[in-house]
């Protein structure tokens, strides 16, 4: 019986070992694939904004509104594994709660992006020449703190030290983009265009300064994340 005891214990608990690795590089793996979907997600929506503010709502907006949608529906896909395999003991509770919250959060990005798109669309928003470039900045900016945010984001599970640099970058990017939506508020207030669409483009404006607010919101959840591990 001890000789049984022996030859087959440890090689069951290496077994759960290796088992528990493999599951967590499985996650990491799904996790970059989510974070390359969100990247086409952002890629597509571009597109559609920047058809928009040149030829109006049209066919090809219509077209890269879909696009958008379908890679944002295959990240939320792809999220849905990513909870299938990690409760499948996959990882200590505690890790599970952190980066389930931490995708949850970071999904709200792609959800902003296509309610604007989806906002626009229903209410055949006209965008007016003279905010146009202001509009191009403002997304811009946007768009560049959640290519900072993948990064951190990756940088989180490969332990990386570039971390802590992305956090202040996006935090200036949102801080940036503050100014840049009151600018484009005040600017569209002081025209002499229509009441209703004024407000029309404030709802849009507000919710395109959401994305670089959410992106600094997630930023810091990570940095948190991060420093809890050094704890």
């Amino acid at each position: 019986n001890a000789k049984n005891h022996n030859s087959h214990n440890p090689v069951t608990w290496e077994d759960n070992v290796l088992n528990i690795f493999k599951k967590q590089r499985q996650i990491e793996s799904l996790i970059y694939d989510y974070l390359d979907n969100l990247k086409m997600t952002e890629r597509h929506f571009s597109e559609a904004l920047n058809t928009c503010l040149k030829n109006g709502v049209c066919g090809e907006f219509d077209f890269l509104t879909k696009q958008t949608h379908k890679f944002e529906s295959k990240a939320d896909d792809i999220r849905e594994e990513i909870k299938v395999l990690m409760y499948g003991k996959a990882l200590i509770p505690e890790s599970r709660g952190d980066i389930m919250g931490l995708l949850e959060s970071i999904d709200e990005i792609p959800r902003i992006l296509e309610l604007i798109l989806n906002m626009i669309k229903t209410q055949q928003l006209a965008i007016p020449d003279f905010i146009v470039s202001d509009i191009k900045e403002l997304i811009e900016v946007s768009l560049d703190s959640c290519d900072l945010l993948f990064k951190q984001t990756s940088a989180l599970f490969k332990k990386s030290e570039e971390l802590r640099s992305l956090v202040s970058k996006i935090d200036h990017n949102e801080s940036h983009c503050d100014h840049i939506e009151r600018r484009i508020i005040t600017t569209i207030f002081d025209s002499d265009i229509d009441p209703f669409q004024k407000l029309q483009l404030k709802e849009m404006i507000i919710h395109m300064g959401e994305i670089s607010d959410q992106a600094d919101r997630v930023s810091k959840r990570i940095n948190i994340s991060s420093m809890k591990r050094h704890v």
